[in-house]
């Protein structure tokens, strides 16, 4: 992809990049000089995305996995993130240091299957995962010990898919396969991690009425520790104030997406917005501020994406997540391709549309990423077993060539067809 084709690239700044050639370009670098041609928030999020360049490339490790989920710890006010986590289809947790991507430390539940990674937001040193055995795991990574350092245990049929902890720390929420009829959001109290070494602790309550299907995905409001939405392969998205007495006061909002749901997160001014993805490749966005006025709250819905992006000389075969950037009040989805290539789409009420394409750095299907605002980075995992650090401008200086392959997985999402009668959302 040229840097002249970016949406959002006045000919003045085109024409500077087209003399400078490749000369990396620096974040700060690029604020001045967006400043300096009056570039709106917006345009210069979208010109920094598509400058984004591979910085650093994990090595390949022994046991070669798909990367299904990346999280980086979170720092204290002007320091940077020093690790990276992510859950891999061999049933493990990797740790890496953010900014060399070595190899640190690596954590197992065999038998059980680990889904998701999360680091604490007030130390980062504290990682969880959920698993299939019925708990939520929690180690310390500074210390050598591969054994958890707290284990929060659900019911004897629980097997967790989907969990994530609120912007405080203070409670977990975990989310089940639908076991006969049964499927559950489980809650824990989880202060005290670093003080109760081995402890396992029970669960606070469950909810249980509002999904039937599978709960795949789970995401606690960011600055709102009391909301949480959860996505399932019923299609439906709900959105939960879990300050209330009771499962039915706190279901704030019932939203149908039509399929079942991939991916879910939090945009808008305060984060008063829903989004989510959904198997099939299509993308819903509601503005939960409307629940109380006469507005209607779907801001967009795409049956599916592949036929809503124009890509020139490429295609869309799949999406992996979506990115809200504050500063810029924009909300961006990421989608690829089979081969590796990496889109990057613009998401407005009035449709999508392409950004930027990030090439030459996976050879397959990616699977994961982690959007670090502060410095405007992009982690990425796929299925070549492969963690990339991706900066505005940068220049790859290590030797290691992308690897041409594609692993088999040990674990494969499973799609499942979901219910054809589904509840309509709550107002």
């Amino acid at each position: 992809m040229t840097t002249s084709s970016t949406p959002g690239c006045n000919n003045i700044l085109c024409l500077v990049r087209s003399l400078l050639g490749n000369l990396p370009l620096t974040d700060k670098f690029l604020t001045t000089l967006g400043m300096a041609l009056g570039m709106t928030a917006v345009e210069k999020i979208e010109e920094q995305l598509a400058s984004l360049r591979i910085a650093k490339r994990s090595m390949l490790s022994e046991e070669p996995a798909y990367l299904l989920d990346i999280d980086v710890s979170k720092p204290a006010p002007s320091e940077s993130s020093r690790f990276v986590a992510v859950s891999c289809s061999n049933k493990s947790i990797r740790v890496y240091n953010r900014e060399t991507l070595n190899f640190l430390r690596e954590y197992s539940s065999r038998p059980g299957i680990l889904n998701g990674v999360r680091f604490a937001h007030a130390c980062d040193s504290i990682v969880f995962s959920a698993c299939s055995d019925g708990t939520v795991k929690c180690w310390d990574i500074r210390l050598a010990s591969q054994k958890a350092v707290q284990i929060f245990s659900g019911y004897p049929s629980n097997v967790f898919i989907s969990f994530d902890i609120n912007c405080s720390d203070l409670i977990i929420c975990a989310g089940t396969e639908k076991v006969e009829e049964d499927t559950f959001l489980v809650f824990w109290d989880a202060r005290g991690i670093t003080n109760c070494a081995s402890a396992t602790k029970e669960p606070l309550g469950v909810y249980s009425e509002s999904h039937n299907d599978d709960i795949t995905k789970i995401c606690f409001h960011p600055i709102e520790p009391n909301l949480v939405v959860s996505g399932s392969t019923d299609g439906l998205v709900n959105v939960f104030d879990i300050n209330k007495d009771n499962e039915d006061d706190a279901l704030i909002s019932t939203c149908n997406s039509d399929s079942s749901v991939s991916f879910i997160g939090w945009s808008g001014k305060d984060y008063k917005q829903v989004y989510c993805m959904t198997h099939d490749e299509g993308f819903c966005w509601w503005d939960i501020a409307q629940l109380d006025t006469e507005e209607p709250i779907t801001l967009l819905h795409v049956l599916d994406v592949r036929d809503a992006v124009c890509i020139e000389n490429d295609s869309l075969h799949y999406l992996v997540g979506g990115l809200y950037d504050e500063k810029a009040d924009k909300l961006f989805l990421i989608g690829g391709t089979s081969t590796g290539n990496i889109h990057l789409i613009s998401c407005g009420t009035d449709g999508l549309s392409l950004v930027g394409t990030l090439c030459g750095g996976h050879s397959a299907t990616v699977r994961s990423f982690c959007w670090n605002p502060t410095d405007e980075s992009l982690l990425t995992g796929g299925e070549d077993a492969q963690l990339l650090l991706w900066k505005p401008g940068a220049v790859e200086r290590s030797l290691t060539k992308k690897a041409s392959m594609k692993i088999a997985s040990s674990v494969q999402k499973r799609v499942r067809v979901h219910n054809s009668f589904l509840k309509s959302r709550k107002k």
